[in-house]
């Protein structure tokens, strides 16, 4: 699937740059493509020496969490869920310490310190595939789940608004909330159906109440306090947890006397590995959706899109917004772009930006996701980790749309 894609995009944006040299006499075309499609392949090269640093830092952090029993400890709470959704890892599995600490950090919305936790879980998950070339079942579940991270607090997004001008940043943040917790849902539910897993019971539903409740009671709590409060408070708390981590994991690794500078180091000393194992596929990846971009094929998408609804006497108040939610699953930087770029066109407390940010924030980036998870440990065949990873992103979307309407429009 990934592999059809992949060259999807190159012959799509070869397409239409020829009828745009030929039909519009836009000749310049070949030139903007090429230096984009250079331009992305060091990128790519810049993204993976970017991400170095942090995966050293936070891969050496978690080998203190790991060897003080830290992760197992956090692993305990949720392995009666792990073993109904991933029955194929071993209950002692260190994959699924590195998996709470991956999905506490998207949920805080820590994405510096997810990333380099989800590389390590995919490299624990590994060493329990049957078939190293192909994606296993726990692989997949996990992918998904983090290709369709639920964000609690949006700081980023939050910033941007604020940075653009915006008089209540914090508008979205319920919006986003929701958007992404049906995203998530979305795509645990694909994943189970496609795995013929037996969830419905009531280990599974302590669970999805009690995520309702903790996201019940945020949702209470930030509704009462003012746009300023909430922005600093969202600000404060993410940083604060950063922090937290990091104190945390010493803390433990100092109870339990290990050397913890000498610990580090052989944690950081893989992260480095691991940045460097990555870099062909975020070429191949990051260079199809430059292409894809710059050749107006994401332009003429949203044209056709803003025609259909427009002949179904749809509200089209969205449409502006919707080069965000085709570029979020391609490329976060692309998509952070358009949300920003919505926001100076037509206003920061705009709908359209509204709408804008509340996409940006209910999905994850799907394809640099996959390629980068899958990157790693070298799978190349993905089977059903993408079709049910762009159904909870569509969903993620199409809820994003309607609850921008419902709080935005009332």
């Amino acid at each position: 699937m990934l592999n059809i894609i992949w060259s999807a995009f190159f012959i799509l944006s070869f397409g239409t740059a020829l009828v745009q040299s030929l039909y519009f006499g836009n000749m310049q075309i070949w030139t903007e493509l090429v230096n984009q499609l250079f331009s992305a392949a060091t990128g790519a090269f810049q993204l993976a020496l970017n991400l170095t640093g942090m995966l050293c830092l936070w891969l050496g952090l978690l080998k203190i969490a790991e060897q003080s029993g830290l992760t197992n400890l956090l692993a305990k709470a949720l392995r009666p869920l792990f073993k109904i959704i991933m029955p194929e890892i071993p209950a002692n599995s260190p994959a699924f310490g590195s998996i709470v600490m991956n999905m506490a950090a998207n949920i805080l919305g820590l994405d510096n310190a997810a990333t380099p936790m989800g590389l390590k879980a995919m490299e624990q998950l590994q060493e329990h595939n049957p078939h190293k070339d192909s994606a296993s079942n726990a692989q997949i579940m996990f992918i998904v789940i983090n290709a369709s991270a639920i964000t609690v607090l949006p700081i980023s997004i939050l910033m941007y608004r604020h940075l653009q001008g915006s008089t209540n940043p914090c508008a979205v943040f319920i919006p986003i909330l929701l958007a992404t917790s049906c995203s998530t849902l979305a795509g645990f539910f694909a994943v189970a159906f496609a795995q013929k897993l037996h969830i419905f019971n009531r280990v599974i539903l302590a669970y999805l109440l009690g995520l309702i409740a903790f996201i019940g009671g945020i949702c209470l709590y930030f509704y009462h306090l003012d746009a300023a409060t909430k922005l600093e408070l969202s600000e404060t708390i993410g940083n604060a947890l950063i922090m937290g981590f990091i104190v945390l994991f010493l803390l433990a690794g100092a109870w339990k006397r290990l050397n913890l500078y000498e610990t580090f180091i052989t944690g950081a000393k893989e992260g480095f590995g691991i940045a460097v194992q990555i870099i062909p596929y975020l070429v191949a990846m990051l260079a199809a959706i430059a292409v894809l971009r710059y050749s107006g094929v994401l332009n003429g998408i949203v044209w056709c899109f803003e025609q259909m609804f427009t002949w179904l006497g749809v509200n089209t108040d969205f449409i502006p917004a919707l080069p965000t939610a085709l570029m979020k699953p391609l490329s976060g930087n692309g998509a952070r772009g358009m949300m920003i770029e919505t926001m100076q066109t037509y206003g920061a407390d705009s709908f359209p930006a509204f709408v804008s940010a509340t996409i940006q924030g209910s999905t994850e980036t799907t394809f640099y996701v996959i390629a980068l998870y899958f990157g790693a440990v070298k799978i190349a065949k993905t089977r059903s980790a993408l079709p049910c990873a762009l159904f909870a992103d569509l969903v993620g979307i199409i809820a994003a749309i309607l609850f921008a309407y419902m709080f935005y429009e009332g």
